[in-house]
């Protein structure tokens, strides 16, 4: 007799929040939910803690003798799994885990398949799975020049730059920028490209390690596999949506105080996937000529009308 077993196990899960909405009818019932009332219904709203969503899933065919396993990814863009076994006995994958596989959006085709070792002896498995945004193929495209993600004609100064003391020293943020915005200033598209992902529901801010994954942010992968993130924006002003095109120099959003933050200000880093792990890369913003300028603390920026890159 065969025993299979499973566990499917996704490790990156961005949350979605909600608002509870308080109104009385002309009856005089209260009502609570969490669908907004029609307009002209006066009503009490407040936020509630955001719930988890999922954008990977391990997904199961084929036979009972011969399970055959796809991901389904709903990010609008590339991301690289890896699988494997965290328990088996007389089983054997084809191709043999672990094992990284590069999946575009939507489902994917097959991806490995699991079989007993041996037929005369009962077999079981567990699997697990990890992912990472981008495809590790991707070369950022080091004479790129971005602008200055702010509002033209609107100037603004970086307090941390590359390398920064108080939250620049991971891999994913190193190269990356802090810059001064008083919440809900307009935050514009440095470089073109395609919105990967939007969170838009975080209200909350501190410096407690649980808020390192919980900002506002807009991710955009551009044409060489690079993505950039913009993050601790405003709750709920996201003016941008997972798969829409945007241009550079495009308003995106909005600045807030999100995430781990001690204060409102924009956070731009561009990242790429090396080794199954997000890594930051140097970058140079326009000057007020339109020359690149590597980052620096205190520099201003000046917002620019001009699209410099692609």
């Amino acid at each position: 007799m065969k025993y299979i077993f499973f566990i499917l196990l996704s490790l990156t899960m961005p949350v979605s929040a909600k608002k509870l909405y308080k109104y009385q009818d002309e009856n005089g019932h209260w009502h609570y939910t969490d669908q907004k009332p029609g307009e002209g219904q006066e009503y009490e709203s407040r936020q509630l803690k955001s719930e988890p969503k999922r954008h990977v899933w391990l997904e199961k065919s084929g036979t009972r003798d011969k399970p055959e396993f796809t991901i389904r990814n709903t990010y609008y863009g590339p991301i690289e799994v890896e699988i494997s076994f965290t328990e088996r006995q007389n089983a054997r994958a084809e191709p043999e885990l672990p094992h990284r596989f590069v999946v575009e959006p939507g489902a994917s085709d097959t991806l490995f398949s699991v079989t007993g070792a041996s037929r005369f002896e009962s077999w079981r498995f567990t699997l697990q799975y990890r992912y990472t945004l981008g495809d590790p193929a991707a070369k950022h495209r080091a004479d790129t020049v971005y602008l200055p993600p702010v509002e033209p004609g609107k100037r603004f100064r970086i307090t941390q730059a590359f390398g920064g003391d108080f939250s620049h020293h991971d891999e994913q943020n190193h190269y990356a920028v802090d810059i001064d915005m008083p919440i809900d200033t307009p935050v514009h598209a440095a470089r073109a490209g395609v919105v990967m992902d939007v969170e838009n529901d975080y209200f909350k801010n501190g410096t407690e390690r649980a808020y390192k994954s919980r900002a506002n942010s807009i991710r955009i992968l551009h044409v060489d596999g690079s993505m950039a993130v913009y993050a601790h924006l405003a709750l709920e002003k996201a003016q941008v949506y997972p798969g829409m095109r945007v241009e550079a120099g495009q308003l995106i959003g909005y600045s807030g105080n999100t995430g781990f933050s001690t204060g409102p200000h924009l956070h731009f880093a561009v990242q790429v996937n090396r080794g199954m792990q997000l890594s930051s890369v140097p970058f140079k913003f326009a000057n007020d000529n339109g020359a690149p300028s590597e980052p620096r603390a205190g520099m201003w920026l000046s917002g620019l009308t001009t699209e410099l890159s692609r």
